[in-house]
Parts: structure tokens; C-alpha cells; sequence
């Protein structure tokens, strides 16, 4: 058979380094393409972090290594692999780069993802690999397209290779001084107009301009990003490309995301019998110390404590939610003036609320498992994977109508739906909703109604990767 070669780029995935919701894209999407097409052959390739080589270092596979010039630098690249699920995964090696606690947030980051961008066309050389198409995501890989585009296609290199380009979140862009094109990227001048935005280089410009596609992460997001509300100051960049935009919907790992076989929750269950449920909050109550009472309808929030999560709404109408008959469960962390507040907030309401200032993969899926409602009323989601998972664990999720969010969550009305959506970002909005919920969780023939509703939506990859698919199939004819 002859193949399709796929070769998805990314700076984390999950199972081996992973912050947040491009991780867990990049650890499933590639898996589902190629479980739905056997004519495509998916690699993936993201940094060798420290993290990767202390969990998986006698399963790394040496293959090979290559300098790699980056402007004036002539530095050292290593590739090493391992195969996972069915997919080969690759890893670029430089321990200054990526030998390190975290994946972000150093001062040369840019100079970390340029020459991990550089680095992708040296493991290709390494393997002797031509692919069909070049996927890449978010501004620390986009360089990669931008690469293909103004320096090997342009001296008559790799001309078949289609690329495309996703936005998980155009809030981080990847912006650096104009020196940066030529000290650090090592970019002709010539080329300033593609990357210039607003006398700064933008790789995320850089990118869309480049790229043969640009995805985003829902249908409704691409449609915003259109909008000054949404873009980030890119709106008129996105307008001129709108002929290259496609939104398709994220999914979630169903296998992973399991109540009825997950081992980090007390009680499994599922969407046919869902009474061990109650058992599971039960069980969280007694590990929090919150009144143990499996009646008492929980409300839970579970994201990074930032200001497009919809924090400030909940702030203003935390006293108004801990009137009704709940209690409150948040984990996360970030902003250090939200986590306080928060805090000070659930030190009044000691009886009902609770406060996790922490990032718990195991925690978070027992809240899951214990919750009866999921708030996540964000004031804008690319798509968002939380609502998935919490439907996929029988809470209601209670949402604002945003980006993937209005595409995934749609209102319950006379059994119809699968959540409670409110549209303007207003608190009293967010809160009658929230109340709304409360009385069909205190209805039990309602209740449970929804219960099996949500659990079960499908929210796998499967519809999404059949779309990618012909979004291939269309590029590849072109």
C-alpha cells in the first residue's frame, strides 16, 4: 500500500510532555487519523524535554544526529524515537535547549523553538523522509511552515510538500524584536514583509501567511477570529486569509476519559448504570472535608485560573452561589491575585466551598467523577475540553456561548441538549443558569435524563478525524 505521509509537529503531547489542551490534541488526533485512514502514516515530532528522558529513557531509540545552523549558531541535534499506540513519535535532542524542569517560560524561548523548527528539516534529512504533508501548531512550531515557504520551496526544495497551520489559541503569538529574523531565525531581510506585524516580527502571522491551510480548533472560533473581540490585533490577517480557513472541532480521548474503566476514580460506572456515582462523591466530600451528603447537588471548575476562564464572573457571584443548596469545588492555578481571592472567598464559605490551588491530573478526574454540575463560563474558549470531559463523566456543563463551547454545548430545553448555555458575559446571566441547573439536579427523573444525555454525547475524534481526512485529501489535490 502506498502511503500518505502525515508529519504532525508540536511542542508537547500527551504521555509524554503535556501543559495544557494542545497536548492532548497532539496525543490523539494523529492516532485517530490513522485508525480512520489505513492510507495515511502519521509521525510526530516535538523537543526532547528532560521530562521525556527521565520517564522514558531506556525505551528511546538512537537514530541519528546533525548540526543545525541557526543564523550565526552551528549547533548540535540528536533524534531519537519510540513507537506508541500504533504511532511513531520523534524527538529532537539538545540538552541547552531542552534539558530543563519546565517546557515554557525561559527567556529564550523564541531561540528554543526556532531551533526546534530548524531542527524538524534535520530529522527529516536524518531519515531520509519526504512527506506529503507538514502539520504543524501554534506559534513554537510555526516557523516550520514559514521555513518550508520563504527558504526551501523557495530555492526549488521539497515544492510538493503542502503545509498546514493550527491556531489552538491566537492569544499567544509568538512575538520578538525585528532583530530576531535575522540574529536568531536567520531570515533574509528580504522577507521582512511576511513576518512584520506592527513593527514586530509574529510568527503566528508569519505562519497563516505561509501555510496552504490554516485550521482552528472549532467552527465558531474561526468564524470569531474574524473579529477584533477575538483576534488579538491578527482580525485583518485572518480576513485576508479567510479563503484558507477551516474550523473543526477537538475531541477527547473516550478511552482515557472512562468512567467506566478509569483507576483514578474510587467507583467506576457508566452511562447505563451511573448510581455509583453518588458513591464517588461521597468519597471526594470525605477527602475534602466538606459534608458528606450525597443528595447535595456539587458544583465544580476545573481550569487554569486566568481571566478568559470566566474567573471574574464566578468572583462576582460567589455569595450569590453559596445561597443555593451546593457545594463548590475548584482546582487550578495561575494568576496569583485570582488564587487569593478565591481563597479568601472559600475561607467564609467553609462549609460548602473548597479552594485546590494545584494542577492534579488524578484529583481533577475524581472532581469529575464526583460533580453534578461543571462550570466553565468563559469569556472566549478556542474549543475547550474540560465541558467534554465533564459530560463524559455525567456533570452538566454549564457554559457560555463561545468558540468551541457553542459549538459542543447546546442549551437543554424540553429534553433536548446536552448542558445549560448562557450567551452575554455577564455574572447574573452565568448565575440564573447555574440555578437553572441546580432545579433539574434536585429533579431526579430530569436529573437523570440529562445524566445519560451527556454521558452519552459523543465527543470522540472519530467525526473530527474523518474531517482533517478530507481536509488532506482536498490539499493533496491541489
Amino acid at each position: 500500500m502506498k502511503y500518505k505521509n502525515i508529519l504532525y509537529v508540536t511542542s508537547e503531547c500527551s504521555g509524554f510532555a503535556s501543559s495544557g489542551g494542545l497536548a492532548e490534541v497532539a496525543g490523539s488526533l494523529p492516532q485517530a487519523i490513522q485508525n480512520a485512514k489505513k492510507s495515511y502514516k502519521v509521525k510526530v515530532v516535538m523537543p526532547l524535554y528532560k521530562k521525556i528522558v527521565d520517564t522514558y529513557q531506556s525505551e528511546l531509540k538512537y537514530i541519528g544526529n546533525e548540526n543545525v545552523v541557526l543564523a550565526w549558531r552551528n549547533l548540535y541535534c540528536g533524534l531519537f524515537t519510540m513507537k506508541k499506540n500504533g504511532i511513531d513519535y520523534y524527538f529532537i535532542d539538545n540538552k541547552y535547549y531542552f534539558d530543563r524542569d519546565n517546557l515554557y517560560g525561559y527567556l529564550d524561548d523564541g531561540e528554543r523553538f526556532a531551533f526546534f523548527s530548524k531542527a524538524v528539516f534535520a530529522m527529516m534529512d536524518i531519515l531520509k523522509y519526504h512527506p506529503d504533508i507538514i502539520h504543524c501548531n501554534d506559534w513554537h512550531s510555526a516557523l516550520v511552515n514559514i521555513y518550508l515557504d520563504v527558504m526551501y520551496k523557495k530555492q526549488g526544495y521539497m515544492m510538493d510538500v503542502k503545509s498546514i497551520f493550527t491556531i489552538h489559541n491566537i492569544e499567544y503569538q509568538g512575538v520578538f524584536g525585528m532583530d530576531f529574523l535575522e540574529n536568531v531565525i536567520g531570515i533574509d531581510g528580504y522577507f521582512t514583509g511576511i513576518l512584520e506585524y506592527n513593527g514586530l516580527v509574529n510568527l503566528i502571522k508569519g505562519a497563516i501567511v505561509c501555510s496552504d491551510l490554516v485550521t482552528t480548533v472549532s467552527p465558531r472560533y474561526a468564524r470569531e477570529l474574524q473579529t477584533a473581540q477575538f483576534a488579538c490585533g491578527l482580525e485583518n490577517i485572518i480576513r485576508l486569509n479567510n479563503n484558507k480557513m477551516v474550523g473543526i472541532i477537538n475531541g477527547i480521548n473516550t478511552e482515557l476519559y472512562d468512567p467506566a474503566t478509569d483507576k483514578f476514580i474510587a467507583f467506576n460506572y457508566n452511562s447505563d448504570d451511573f448510581s455509583n456515582k453518588e458513591k464517588n462523591k461521597e468519597e471526594l466530600q470525605k477527602e475534602l472535608g466538606l459534608e458528606v451528603d450525597p443528595n447535595k447537588c456539587m458544583i465544580s471548575f476545573i481550569a487554569r485560573l486566568v481571566s478568559h476562564k470566566g474567573i471574574d464572573l464566578v468572583l462576582e457571584r460567589f455569595g450569590d452561589i453559596m445561597k443555593e443548596n451546593v457545594q463548590f469545588v475548584l482546582l487550578g492555578m495561575g494568576d496569583e491575585a485570582y488564587q487569593n481571592k478565591l481563597k479568601e472567598f472559600a475561607y467564609y464559605h467553609q462549609d460548602k466551598a473548597r479552594i485546590i490551588i494545584d494542577y492534579n491530573n488524578a484529583l481533577s478526574r475524581r472532581i469529575y467523577a464526583a460533580s453534578d454540575l461543571f462550570l466553565m463560563p468563559s469569556k472566549f474558549e478556542p474549543c475547550g475540553l474540560s465541558q467534554m470531559i465533564a459530560s463524559r463523566y455525567g456533570a452538566f456543563p454549564i457554559v457560555r456561548a463561545t468558540g468551541g463551547l457553542y459549538d459542543s454545548i447546546k442549551d437543554w430545553q424540553n429534553g433536548e441538549g446536552n448542558g445549560f448555555v448562557f450567551r452575554d458575559y455577564n455574572s447574573y446571566d452565568m448565575l440564573n443558569k447555574i440555578k437553572e441547573a441546580i432545579y433539574y439536579y434536585y429533579n431526579k427523573e430530569e436529573r437523570d435524563k440529562i445524566i445519560k444525555k451527556v454521558m452519552t454525547t459523543d465527543f470522540s475524534w472519530n467525526a473530527s478525524a474523518v474531517q482533517y481526512i478530507e481536509v488532506y485529501n482536498n490539499l493533496l489535490k491541489k
